[in-house]
């Protein structure tokens, strides 16, 4: 099982559509919602330089934005 990690807002269309994407092919998740969580949105900025959502963790690896080839890969599916 891969670790995987979204930092997302509630209002985001590409976050959504990378947790459907994840609800789909069954694949678990940790949702930190960057607009509210002032700790992960610290976090998020600290690892990808990103301010815009989402950026996704895979294992260390990070996906900015919904890129579904490149999620396929790093998970698999």
């Amino acid at each position: 099982m891969k670790n995987i990690t979204i930092y997302s807002t509630p209002s985001c269309m590409y976050c959504k559509m990378a947790k459907a994407y994840f609800a789909e092919k069954g694949v678990q998740y940790v949702d930190k919602n960057v607009a509210v969580d002032e700790a992960a949105r610290e976090e998020m900025v600290k690892k990808s330089g990103q301010l815009g959502v989402p950026v996704i963790d895979v294992d260390g690896t990070l996906v900015i934005g919904f890129d579904k080839e490149r999620l396929a890969a790093l998970i698999g599916k």
